[in-house]
């Protein structure tokens, strides 16, 4: 009887260890770019990463790459985002040095199955480390993945921004919609191919750079009326205080951090704060507002 590791290469048994671990699962349930939005068609870390391993398989496929590695490292990019997405990255990073990168490698390394971690290959790790940040990736895989993150995030962003009222098309330059289109089919489209057609003459992974000079002026768009729109964000304000004062709590009341948690810490030789620093980036957004709620907000008394 064939065994399925004789079914699959080193980097499809990354992908699926990457699929069935709690981390990805929990990406279900943290913010993309709203705060736990009413609605049933907005983007989550989860669909972010799915969204990213298909148009990085996509480019892959077509530059003749590793379609599997950069499945790999695109499924596991974010799985070391904390909740409340880049505010919580941002509030965490107060209180002790963080980045979702390395908090991300640190979940495939160490977290994950009580502490063996996932076994995956260098070479996916290397990728979920450098998938952004000033350092990029030494595999021509891992740069795939790094543009197809930027690619998906501010197509579909985008979409999400109008679908919630923020934006109207019409709000986006006329420029930058000529350049790169008005749907996010339209967007993809054109990024991907310009990436293709620009790589292959270049022997590189890159953009053009009249397509790469529109998806940084897109980024500045998307920046000054999304992500840092107070109609948006407003809520995003209370996150540094409410991290904060939780990060406290379970450092005066570190017995109520999970014990596997403390174990590796403790193994490798770190203080309780990077404990609770991975207690509470481990949470999703609704779990961390149930603990904020219990932690912080008297209960009613009950009969026993």
């Amino acid at each position: 009887m064939t065994q399925m590791d004789d079914l699959r290469n080193r980097y499809q048994r990354d992908a699926d260890r990457i699929v069935h671990s709690k981390s990805f699962r929990r990406l279900m349930h943290k913010t993309q770019v709203f705060l736990m939005p009413e609605g049933d068609h907005y983007r989550t870390r989860m669909t972010h990463a799915l969204e990213v391993s298909r148009i990085a398989r996509t480019m892959a496929r077509a530059l003749s790459l590793d379609e599997d590695l950069t499945e790999a490292i695109a499924l596991g990019h974010d799985l070391g985002h904390p909740p409340f997405g880049h505010a919580g990255e941002r509030a965490l990073d107060t209180v002790i040095p963080f980045s979702h990168n390395t908090q991300s490698l640190r979940v495939v390394e160490r977290l994950e199955k009580d502490g063996a971690g996932l076994n995956l290959s260098d070479e996916v790790r290397e990728g979920i480390l450098h998938h952004s940040g000033q350092v990029p990736s030494q595999t021509q895989e891992g740069m795939l993945v790094r543009y197809a993150d930027r690619i998906a995030y501010l197509s579909h962003d985008m979409d999400d921004a109008v679908r919630g009222g923020l934006l109207s098309l019409t709000d986006v330059p006329a420029a930058l919609r000529k350049e790169l289109g008005d749907t996010p089919k339209d967007r993809i489209n054109t990024l991907v191919n310009d990436l293709v057609a620009e790589s292959r003459a270049a022997g590189q992974v890159r953009l053009s750079k009249t397509r790469g000079e529109a998806m940084d002026e897109l980024r500045t768009f998307m920046y000054d009326n999304v992500y840092f729109n107070p109609n948006a964000k407003g809520e995003e304000t209370k996150v540094p205080e409410c991290i904060g004062r939780l990060f406290e709590h379970f450092l005066r009341r570190y017995d109520d951090v999970p014990e596997t948690l403390r174990r590796i810490a403790e193994e490798d030789g770190d203080g309780h704060e990077r404990a609770v620093c991975d207690y509470i980036a481990g949470m999703t957004d609704r779990f961390f507002e149930t603990k904020c709620v219990e932690t912080f907000i008297p209960q009613g008394w009950k009969v026993v």
